[in-house]
C-alpha cells in the first residue's frame, strides 16, 4: 500500500529552506520515492492550514518511507527544514 509523507508549513527562512532542499534531494537516491506535490502556494479551501507550503512524497509502503526518513543522510539535513519552516509532517497510508 502506498504511503505518503505530507508536509504542510509556513516558510520562515527561504534561504535556509533552499539549503535544506539542496541537501535533502540527494538523500532520496536509492529510495523508491515518487514526488507528488512540491508547492509553496497552496490555498486553503477549508480550515486553517499550517502554511502555504505543501510537500507530498509517495513511497511503496510505510517501511520504505521510514527507511528514508530515519536514514543518516536525511537526519543530517532535517534540522534545516525544522529551522526554516513551522508546521507539521504526517504519514498517511493510501488505498
Amino acid at each position: 500500500m502506498t504511503t505518503y509523507l505530507v508536509v504542510n508549513c509556513t516558510i520562515k527562512d527561504m534561504d535556509l529552506l533552499n539549503e535544506y532542499q539542496a541537501g535533502a534531494g540527494p538523500t532520496l537516491a536509492g529510495h523508491p520515492v515518487t514526488p507528488v506535490v512540491v508547492n509553496n502556494n497552496a490555498e486553503a479551501l477549508e480550515g486553517v492550514p499550517a502554511g502555504e507550503r505543501v510537500v507530498i512524497l509517495g513511497f511503496p509502503d510505510r517501511e520504505a518511507l521510514l527507511a528514508w526518513y530515519h536514514s543518516d543522510a536525511y537526519q543530517a539535513v532535517i534540522g534545516k527544514r525544522h529551522a526554516a519552516t513551522e508546521g507539521f509532517a504526517l504519514i498517511v497510508d493510501g488505498f
